[in-house]
């Protein structure tokens, strides 16, 4: 290394950028109300993988395939409006499609050569007229996640990951919208119903771990509530000071703080 190149390692201690979430999930059941507060953030771009905006007066795009999201990140990054807050509505919808561009990962492999193409009775490759081995048609295929031991799922969690890490750089600010997934759970020697998010074995690990606040929204009487505390088998949790182990009415000012 140059000495123009020298890193200098801090010998005090390194002021926060922010304290607010740069990275969040929000989560509940269906119809609570997600969408309506998006909508209510200024200067938030939501990105509808559900049509969920479709009777909402909101800052939005809608994208229904992975090709026509793929488009939409590139028209933001060449945009000359910046967004504050960009939301994806919803990662649940998002892995669905991440199987099937995981499917087609697999299928370019050297293990995947036979994958959902036309083989002979003798499990050769049927080659067309141009040399090329025939792929089934795409309503004709089995999904990687079919693959024996679980070999699929690593294709599904690299695919997963590349659109979180594309869909992170949008904006300052990042949210994401998930789908509930009711479930149940030893705690204490006793069975109790859970609320967690709506993903994939080892994906909602990844997608927790990325993110710098996960909270479940729900109605307490006629208040719209945000829970930041995993309790009563719920899961939330968050770095920031001021939401960990906080439950409050939903407001994004006081989510947002800075």
């Amino acid at each position: 290394m140059s000495e123009t190149n020298t890193l200098v390692l801090p010998t005090e201690k390194v002021l926060r950028l922010t304290n607010s979430p740069e990275n969040m999930i929000i989560y509940s059941k269906p119809k609570v109300g997600k969408t309506t507060q998006l909508a209510a953030l200024e200067n938030n771009l939501i990105i509808d993988l559900e049509k969920g905006t479709n009777k909402i007066d909101a800052l939005k795009v809608q994208a229904n395939s992975l090709t026509e999201l793929h488009q939409v990140i590139q028209a933001i990054h060449k945009s000359e409006h910046k967004y504050d807050y960009v939301s994806i509505d919803t990662i649940s919808r998002l892995e669905e499609w991440c199987e099937w561009d995981a499917t087609a990962v697999y299928m370019k492999s050297p293990m995947g050569k036979k994958f959902n193409r036309k083989v002979d009775e003798y499990d050769n490759l049927v080659i067309d007229e141009f040399g090329k081995s025939s792929v089934l048609p795409r309503k004709a295929w089995k999904s990687c996640l079919t693959l024996p031991k679980g070999a699929g799922y690593m294709y599904l969690r690299n695919s997963f990951k590349k659109w979180l890490f594309m869909l992170m750089d949008l904006a300052p600010r990042v949210i994401f919208v998930a789908h509930l997934k009711d479930s149940s759970a030893e705690i204490n020697g006793k069975e109790v119903a859970t609320k967690d998010l709506a993903l994939t074995g080892m994906l909602k690990t990844i997608t927790a771990g990325m993110v710098d606040a996960i909270g479940y929204v729900y109605w307490e009487g006629e208040d719209l509530k945000i829970s930041f505390r995993s309790q009563n088998g719920v899961e939330a949790n968050a770095r920031c000071e001021h939401l960990k182990n906080t439950t409050m009415d939903f407001d994004w000012n006081a989510i947002y703080i800075d």
